[in-house]
């Protein structure tokens, strides 16, 4: 337990997007490991799911609120009620794809949503006393994507120009942006973070790694985008809560922090990494590498992304924990115990079948 860093008092925060992917591992993560009082704020959308939750739902240690962070008054409500030493957002629509499809709701709620979020704790802030305010942290969570595309050599920090590619990373980069004008204009102690490609337990199957895995297990085609070779960074997504918590504990206000896997991969060999490991795992009699099927590219498609994380490792002590071949394993396995959780997503919310085809005129992998 980390609850010693700060005495013997409970710190308390809020968590914006706590029943997404990355949210509901930092929850777990903050409630478990950390000790904290922990309120989860979650819409609810397509992709949130209090499943994710169930560890934590029963403590007494956690709260759950349905709430759009769009709607100030109440997001503002609940941090007077609750007067928590902290907010880490990460509400967000999350997928590229989707904001190819629809870039108007990415901008409502990562860039508006962002801003709303800011005034409502700016406002809960400037109440605290004067010690109150300077312990306060928000803790905005972004993407490596509002940097762009890199080349085959080169790494982002946190001085690369900023130069979003897609919808996605566009309303990203608005939510940034605010995030450090609130900084330098009113003085509210934001920080920011970006990561890599996440991966790992209850990601949502619209992603790379957790479609291919329920494509495969379905005996079905797994889509890989132009000719397989744009590189990621892959960071296990319990990693990256760890560096939220630091971030939040450690980090300077108006600091910027990378965090990356170190891992880079193709997304050829990450999926043939992964079904590779399907095969020892799940055997079918065949070899699911063969179901890997090129598919017409994404439009704008990035081809590279990684970061320089030394100044999270330098700053916060941040260190990665889950080595690429063991988290690949257990991420496997998690899904192969949890088919479930997958099937009941496909039968309620999505169908496994491609998004961003710019009006959805192309037909399914």
């Amino acid at each position: 337990m980390l609850r010693g860093a700060e005495g013997d008092r409970q710190l308390r925060y809020v968590v914006t997007g706590g029943a997404g992917f990355i949210g509901s591992a930092l929850v777990r993560y903050l409630v478990t490991q950390v000790d904290a009082r922990v309120v989860t704020v979650d819409s609810l959308t397509y992709a949130g799911d209090v499943a994710r939750l169930e560890r934590v739902a029963d403590d007494p240690r956690h709260r759950f609120e349905r709430l759009d962070v769009n709607d100030q008054a109440a997001i503002e409500a609940l941090l007077h009620e609750e007067r928590p030493d902290g907010v880490f957002h990460l509400a967000a629509e999350t997928h590229v794809d989707r904001s190819i499809d629809g870039p108007e709701a990415f901008a409502l709620s990562n860039t508006l949503g962002t801003l709303r979020l800011l005034e409502a704790t700016r406002r809960y802030w400037s109440g605290l006393d004067e010690a109150e305010r300077a312990a306060f942290r928000l803790v905005n969570v972004s993407t490596d994507e509002v940097y762009g595309s890199l080349g085959a050599s080169g790494v982002f920090t946190e001085a690369t120009p900023y130069a979003p590619r897609s919808p996605y990373s566009a309303s990203k980069a608005g939510a940034d942006h605010f995030a450090n004008a609130y900084f330098h204009t009113y003085g509210l102690p934001t920080i920011t973070t970006h990561s890599t490609n996440n991966y790992g337990p209850y990601q949502f199957p619209e992603k790379l790694l957790p479609l291919a895995l329920a494509r495969a297990l379905a005996g079905e085609s797994v889509p890989l985008y132009g000719d397989g070779s744009n590189v990621r960074d892959w960071l296990h997504v319990d990693d990256h809560a760890r560096g939220l918590e630091l971030a939040m504990r450690r980090g300077t206000p108006g600091r910027t922090y990378l965090m990356g896997g170190a891992t880079e991969l193709t997304n050829r060999a990450v999926l043939e990494a992964l079904l590779g490991l399907l095969n020892e795992l799940a055997p079918a009699g065949y070899d699911y590498r063969e179901l890997i099927t090129y598919v017409p590219d994404r439009p704008g498609h990035d081809h590279r992304y990684a970061v320089d994380s030394s100044a999270a490792e330098r700053e916060l002590g941040w260190r990665r924990q889950v080595p690429i071949e063991e988290g690949l394993r257990s991420t496997v396995e998690w899904y192969l115990a949890n088919q479930g959780w997958v099937a009941a997503i496909k039968d309620a919310r999505y169908d496994l079948g491609r998004l961003g085809t710019v009006g959805g005129g192309e037909a399914r992998p």
